[in-house]
Formats: structure tokens, sequence, C-alpha cells
């Protein structure tokens, strides 16, 4: 089972609503006349609703016998198209604008994927794609490469950090035009094939010529773990794929060779991915028989999923981090913590995503996620927010919605009149139907955020510069055999000064008192994207984190043992 994704699709939703709208407005004396406006769209989502029903009998089987029954009666219709419609028709077009009309008539996560999409997202959740291995950036119009993923195709054949792409298949690859979507779709592509790459060195004139072959390079899912305080262990976990668990008892173990015996799992900004990730994850501080969660839906019967008593962690405090984005496969964690009261949820109210997809391939390389169960988590609840069926706007405006009445600056924001009660298992309340409620709320941190930080940020300067900086001062970065070595060097440099420089010839003028407001966090950020520049991720989320609120409030809260279960139980972290 696969989580889905909670991207939306805004064009359909808002031609379907001018549908409608239209349809409701049709008048008996121009009836005629609108059935050959509305035919064409009659007819495609028959078509779509053939393919729908056709799809479903080959994932629920011959037992399913109402299926069987209907799609004798679609394929007529499909035959019938063929053989009468007034004009020539291309049918295959008529499919890939039906199918996504029909889904978005459903829940918000069920969905269409085009070839196109399925092809630029890859198998991340998978824990690779097939590609060149880089990290770039889009300077002056130019693919410029941040780095080579270590025992990737690129560095294997000797791409480097500082290098800029012009060419690709001999076809000049630069200009206003060039976007990240063109990159990736330019650069992925079936393993083993070969691209063409012309390239720019700061110590060459002429173009160099790398010809580089795909293959899979991975992604990592635990993007970081490191010891943030005497015996209490960090780890990053920004999605759930299929290399997670693998990834997340690597770092465990790691953490646990330090003298960590304590646990901080930041999910903020983690929207999921697939379900039995988060299941084996949590099932680490569990103990025998412990509910995790429970799937249920019309056509799939309850399916309960325990502990069974093999977790490494069982008495370790562990505290999950969690804000409104965090999604999915990341609520089923939380929740599964939260109401068998083995540890703390800090942070704020999570977004609200209770809902299990399947994902059924086509031949052509598209893809249709259609909702089939909900999850519950051990105390019963869903954590599904509410949605009304086809109307996708009013749920993505959710989170601005909540923004705006103050929820992520005040816990007394979150309404919970309305909301069903249940009970951990220790007899806490805890509240269904809208996202996983934290035990201890942390507000967003916004010091030193200002218009003139926003700006910046905004614009992507931030990383910009930094990356220019360090191609200024590659050869003294390198000379420092550490990240802590090199962060002690940067922390005497006049970066946040420099950047107010640079921003000021992408027309962000000088704001002497917003510049001082936000110094601190800007030194701290341009710190932290320099080290990445050189040394990885490790140094630079220890550097991008060290003043986050949240981890603190985690820190604080393990230190007075307020995360062990007999403290949650109790609620003595209160």
């Amino acid at each position: 089972m696969e989580e889905g994704d909670k991207d939306l699709n805004k064009s359909l939703e808002e031609s379907t609503k001018t549908a409608s709208a239209d349809r409701g407005k049709v008048k008996q004396q121009n009836r005629s006349k609108k059935i050959y406006i509305w035919l064409p769209l009659i007819i495609a989502v028959s078509i779509a609703a053939g393919i729908f029903i056709g799809n479903m009998f080959s994932v629920f089987g011959s037992g399913s016998g109402w299926l069987s029954k209907k799609r004798n009666k679609l394929d007529t219709v499909l035959e019938y198209i063929n053989q009468a419609y007034v004009d020539t028709v291309n049918v295959n077009e008529l499919i890939e604008e039906a199918i996504p009309t029909v889904l978005t008539g459903l829940d918000p996560h069920s969905d269409y994927i085009s070839a196109e999409t399925m092809m630029r997202k890859g198998d991340e959740l998978e824990g690779h794609f097939s590609g060149i291995g880089v990290e770039f950036l889009i300077l002056n119009d130019t693919l410029t490469i941040v780095n080579a993923i270590p025992g990737g195709p690129s560095e294997a054949v000797g791409i480097k950090p500082g290098d800029r792409v012009v060419t690709v298949a001999d076809t000049l690859f630069v200009g206003k035009k060039l976007t990240e979507n063109t990159v990736f779709s330019t650069l992925k592509g079936p393993e083993n094939t070969k691209i063409k790459l012309g390239i720019k060195r700061r110590d060459r004139e002429e173009l160099i010529p790398f010809v580089v072959t795909r293959a899979f390079v991975p992604v990592k899912s635990v993007d970081t773990s490191y010891k943030v305080d005497d015996k209490i262990g960090y780890i990053k976990v920004s999605k759930f794929g299929s290399t997670t668990y693998n990834e997340f008892i690597t770092a465990i173990a790691k953490l646990r060779y330090e003298g960590c015996e304590s646990f901080i799992i930041d999910l903020q900004q983690n929207t999921g991915g697939y379900m039995e990730a988060a299941i084996r994850m949590v099932n680490e501080f569990l103990s025998s028989g412990n509910l995790i969660l429970y799937t249920e839906g019309r056509a799939y019967p309850r399916e309960n999923y325990f502990s069974d008593n093999s977790g490494t962690c069982k008495t370790s405090q562990i505290v999950v981090l969690l804000d409104e984005t965090s999604a999915s496969a990341s609520e089923i964690f939380a929740g599964a913590i939260q109401d068998n009261d083995r540890g703390l949820i800090v942070g704020r109210r999570s977004f609200g995503k209770g809902l299990v997809q399947t994902q059924y391939k086509f031949d052509d390389g598209s893809a249709m996620r259609l909702t089939i169960a909900r999850y519950h988590t051990p105390s019963g609840r869903c954590v599904q927010k509410a949605y009304e069926r086809g109307n996708r706007e009013n749920y993505s405006m959710d989170l601005y919605n909540r923004y705006s009445r103050g929820e992520f600056d005040n816990r007394d924001s979150i309404k919970l009149d309305n909301l069903p009660l249940f009970h951990t298992t220790g007899g806490r309340p805890v509240y269904g139907d809208d996202g996983i409620l934290a035990d201890v709320f942390v507000p967003r941190d916004t010091v030193g955020v200002n218009s003139y930080y926003m700006r910046v940020a905004n614009k992507g300067l931030l990383r910009e510069y930094s990356y220019v900086y360090t191609e200024k001062n590659r050869e003294k970065l390198n000379s420092f055999k550490t990240w802590k070595e090199a962060a002690k060097y940067l922390s005497t440099q006049p970066l946040v000064d420099n950047l107010a420089d640079y921003a000021y010839t992408k027309a962000i003028r000088r704001q002497p008192y917003l510049i001082e407001e936000s110094r601190k966090l800007l030194q701290t950020q341009l710190e932290a994207f320099i080290i990445r520049n050189i040394f990885g991720e490790d140094g630079f989320y220890q550097l991008f984190q060290r003043d986050e609120s949240m981890i603190k409030e985690a820190v604080r809260l393990i230190k007075a043992n307020k995360a062990t279960p007999d403290a949650v139980a109790k609620g003595a972290y209160k």
C-alpha cells in the first residue's frame, strides 16, 4: 500500500466546477444545442468509468461479479463511439482528460499521474531514481553543478562541483527558459542510457565533453542523525520509503554506539510514504502486542497491525516532532506513539490525512492512486480532516486557514468542540478527525523572520550566494579537515554583509534595520549552506538547527524525564 501525494490538480477542479455551474444554467429551450456541446465530455467520462471499473476488476479479481457484467456494457460504449460518433475522436486524448476528472470527484488523495510526471518523480520512495547523480543550481541561467553524488555516474566520469553544463547532446542548454523541471526531465532517464554533456570548467577555455551513463542514484529518506545532547540522539526522517527502515535502524545503531539512550524523531515536513515503513519503525519502540494501527475500507475488511517485541528501543525515551505538514505515514508513527502512551508528541497539529491509497500502473507508464481504506490509530480515531467530495479547493486552503486564525502561534486557536473524543491506553484524552494534536505545543519560530529575510529567502539567494562564496573560497574551505573547523572560520566572516551586497545586485535594496534584526538567522543559514557544499548533510543540519526551538524543547523534556511512559500516561509532562 502506498500513501498518496497531497498535490491537488487545481486546474481540473476549476474546469469541473465551471462545467457543473454551466449545466445548472441549461434551459429547456436550448437543451438540444447543449447536448452537442457536452457530448464529448459525457463520452470521455463514460470512457474513464470503463477504464476505472475495468482496472478495478483486475485488482479485486473475478469475485466481484458486478464488475464483469458492467465490462460488456462499457466495451459496447467504446466500440459504439469508434463506429458511430459524428466526428473523428482521439479516444486516448479523451481518456487522458477524463480520468483525472473522474478521480477529482472522489476524495482529495485519489489521483491520476501522467506518464510524464511518473517519469519525472521516478521511484524515489523506492530509495533511488535513474539519472546522472548531481546536485545542481540554476545560476545566471546556467545549470551549475553543486555536488556530484559520491559513487554516482557523474562523479565516475570526472564531473566536479563548480562545473557548468552548457550543452546537452550538442544542443545549447542555457537561457531564461531553463527550469528545474526541464533539468530533471532531461537528466533523468532509463538506466544504462547515455547522455552527452558539454561542460565549462573554471580553469579551461574550451568546453569539456562528457558522456554519462545514467544509473540508479540512491535517495536518502533519513537525512541526518547526530548526538544533539548528552545521551540524546536526533534523527531526521524526510519520507517513508522502501529503504527508510534500514536507514533508520542504521541511524539508531550509530547513535547508541555514541552513547545515546533517548531519541528525538523529527517528522516535520514529512508528507508520508509507505505505511509499512512507519509500522516497522514504530515497532522498534513498542513491547509485544501493542496495537500500532488498523485499516478498514468498504472492500477491505479490518486488518490489525501489532508490535512483535523485536524492537531495540523499548525502554528509551522518545519525542516525536510534528508540524502542520507532517502527514500520512508520519501520523501513523506519531499516533501509535501517542495512543500507546509510549512517548511525547512535540510541535503543532499535523496535516490530517487518514486515507490509504493503492497505486495501479498503466501500460503507458501513467498511474492511478485510489483510496481504498482509512487507517485508525490504536485508540480508534481516524485523523483524516473533513473534505467535500469533488471540492479540492477548500481542502487545499486548510493550512492557510489555520495560519490565518493563528493556529501556528497559539494552541488556543485550535477548536476541539466538534471533534470526536478518544482515549489513550493510559486514559489521556485525544481527538480524531483533524490530525494529531501535539502533547506539547511549540509555536513556529519567527525570530529574525522579517520582510527582508523573506525576500532574500524566497528568491533563493541564501543558497545561491552560499554557492558563489563556496566557489570563490573552495581552496580555503577544502583545507579544513572537519566541518566544525570550517564553521569556526566562517563564523568570523562578514557573510551577512556580503549577502546584502549580492542581494542588492539582484534588485533587493538594503534595509539596515531589518538586516540587523535578521543577522543571526542569516549568518546561521549561510554558514550551514556553505558547509553543506563542502562537507554534506550532517554538518549542514547541525548548524542549521542549532537554535531551533522545537529541538531545544524536546531536549528539555527528555532531560527532565518527561518522555518516559509513566510520565506520559500520567500527564506529568505538562
